[in-house]
């Protein structure tokens, strides 16, 4: 056969994915180590009195933490400068390379 009917090989996922999947797994690292247990360490005494709204006020606080995150960076990604930027942080890691203190 002449090759035609192999599946092409997938394109590496662009920087911007790449960036966006970056984002998603610190959310989730973000949430993972604040974890409703050590909320509740921190506030025991009102965990004693009120669990269920203790439970309610996690939830709200995780949500609004991931949502106002997610929102900033879309702010970024909708100036349309993500790919510039990653090109200056090319140029920075370019100039650095014969340097032996860090880039910035």
């Amino acid at each position: 056969t002449d090759g035609g009917d192999e599946p092409a090989p997938a394109a590496a996922p662009g920087r911007s994915q790449v960036f966006s999947t970056v984002v998603d797994t610190f959310l989730e690292k973000l949430v993972a180590a604040g974890s409703y247990q050590r909320f509740v360490s921190c506030y025991r005494c009102f965990y004693k009195l009120q669990p269920q709204l203790t439970r309610s006020i996690y939830d709200q606080f995780v949500s609004q933490l991931q949502a106002s995150i997610k929102e900033e960076i879309q702010e970024v990604k909708n100036e349309g400068n993500l790919e510039g930027l990653f090109s200056l942080l090319d140029k920075i890691v370019e100039e650095a390379k014969d340097r032996k203190e860090p880039a910035w």
